[in-house]
């Protein structure tokens, strides 16, 4: 849809999510990042002249992971659980009404680049208070009822990433190998919960106190909650900064956050499985996305860039398994 079209649509669902006969749209800007979907930034100006500073998020052409609604319902059981998100504003399945599904939410201020929230002098103070506001976060999320997101989706992660690698039809040896450990390494499971399935350094705004909001929320899914912990501990998110969690913490700070916050306590051999499971998990991604692009269903440097990215999960589960 071309920028116009777009602009002019956007005026119309704006209007109707603040309640006003006429809206205009200032600023629209496309936002670089975000490799599954389109981010826009821009301000809906009431005939009053009030400004909301929104951004749109839309699914790009081909295949999704979830549907809209479903990240709409879990935005919203998130802010009533107490978790920091943005604002929802106005959320659709019918690609009609801005050429495909997508939703809008308040633009919350602040840092969400990796290597500025590790480097930037602005956050030093910052940065030790990360981990364990991340683990209280989490464990706020996980203590929601998962039956109050209709139509969460549960499946076992080794099974799904198995199959997913065998129909990809490229040899991994690494890979296998990992899948051979987890299976013989199985922790029990833990109670059901609402798992963001991609809690990380780079889908948070942090500001000077600290995190203001969680972003990306379009993995959301009803699984272990060892699984968010495990994920935000993953290499690949530490961005070339020694500390495991995120690259600004400890895996202390961390469990200790999430249990002062009511969450389960902590088993250290499971979110260490959890943690392998997230490195061979996006190496695989890695593999999905490039396919995305090699396959002509995308065309993005981006997702060619990511799929170079294969060997260094490689590497790293090797390490870990070592």
């Amino acid at each position: 849809m071309p920028e116009d079209a777009l602009a002019t649509r956007l005026a119309l669902v704006s209007a109707g999510a603040l309640h006003e006969e006429r809206v205009e749209i200032d600023g629209l800007c496309r936002l670089s990042g975000g490799a599954s979907r389109e981010t826009w930034s821009f301000d809906a100006v009431t005939a009053a002249g009030e400004r909301r500073p929104l951004i749109l998020r839309r699914d790009p052409p081909g295949p999704r992971h979830v549907g809209m609604a479903l990240e709409a319902r879990a935005l919203a059981a998130a802010a009533r659980g107490g978790v920091p998100v943005p604002e929802l504003w106005a959320s659709s399945e019918d690609p009609g009404v801005l050429g495909s599904p997508f939703i809008i939410v308040s633009r919350i201020e602040g840092e969400t680049i990796p290597r500025r929230i590790l480097r930037d002098e602005s956050l030093a103070e910052t940065r030790p208070k990360l981990a364990g506001q991340c683990g209280a976060i989490l464990a706020r999320l996980h203590t929601i009822d998962p039956d109050e997101v209709d139509g969460l989706e549960s499946q076992d992660q080794v099974t799904q990433y198995r199959e997913v690698l065998d129909l990809l039809g490229e040899p991994h040896p690494a890979f296998e190998l990992g899948f051979r450990w987890l299976e013989r390494n199985r922790p029990p499971a833990g109670p059901p919960a609402i798992v963001h399935g991609d809690f990380r350094n780079g889908n948070l705004i942090i500001g000077a106190e600290g995190v203001r909001a969680v972003l990306d929320w379009e993995l959301v899914h009803r699984g272990d909650p060892m699984e968010d912990l495990g994920w935000l501990c993953v290499k690949a998110w530490r961005f070339g900064q020694a500390l495991p969690v995120g690259g600004f913490g400890t895996y202390e700070q961390l469990i200790a956050g999430y249990e002062e916050a009511g969450g389960a306590p902590v088993d250290r051999a499971a979110l260490h499985w959890w943690e392998v499971l997230g490195s061979l998990k996006w190496g695989v991604m890695c593999i999905m996305q490039a396919s995305r692009h090699l396959s002509g269903a995308v065309r993005s440097v981006e997702l060619a860039a990511i799929g170079r990215r294969v060997c260094e999960n490689e590497w790293d589960l090797l390490a870990m398994l070592r």
